[in-house]
């Protein structure tokens, strides 16, 4: 439990791995690019308590691993990064505007997966072994405790 976060109302662990590129895989994120787009991540995640586990910002791509409040979805964190970072960029950096018409520095769409502690095997075994369970009658696991 040491690494459990606390909200208003909540304790959680929510982590997730997001990867997402530039627009036709461009490699612009070098030099002071690649430094202004890592301050803005992280100012992102501040603003909306992120905590940035791991990160690396590549060429053409970027990492990171962030703990999550459970108030935010996957969505609204890549958006809110790619949002405001691509903004940012494009009125700062004037030759990236260049390479980059219609106002578009990130491709479409992204990559996340969550991370945790435990596997799923782990839970559905748990909840298997629950005490008092009522035969599954309806084909989808989802049974009815005694207690």
């Amino acid at each position: 439990m040491e690494n459990y976060r606390s909200g208003p109302h909540s304790r959680y662990d929510l982590k997730y791995h997001f990867v997402w590129v530039t627009k036709y895989r461009k490699p612009v994120l070098v030099g002071e690019v690649g430094l202004r787009l890592r301050e803005l991540v992280r100012e992102v995640c501040r603003t909306n308590d992120i905590e940035i586990l791991q990160g690396a910002v590549s060429r053409d791509h970027v990492h990171v691993f962030l703990s999550c409040p459970p108030n935010l979805s996957p969505s609204k964190i890549v958006q809110y990064i790619k949002g405001k970072s691509s903004r940012k960029l494009m009125m700062e950096f004037k030759h990236i505007q260049k390479q980059f018409w219609g106002r578009h520095l990130w491709a479409r769409g992204y990559f996340v997966a969550s991370s945790g502690n435990v596997t799923d095997e782990v839970i559905v075994e748990y909840l298997k072994q629950q005490d008092g369970t009522e035969p599954d009658d309806g084909g989808d696991n989802f049974r009815i405790t005694k207690s």
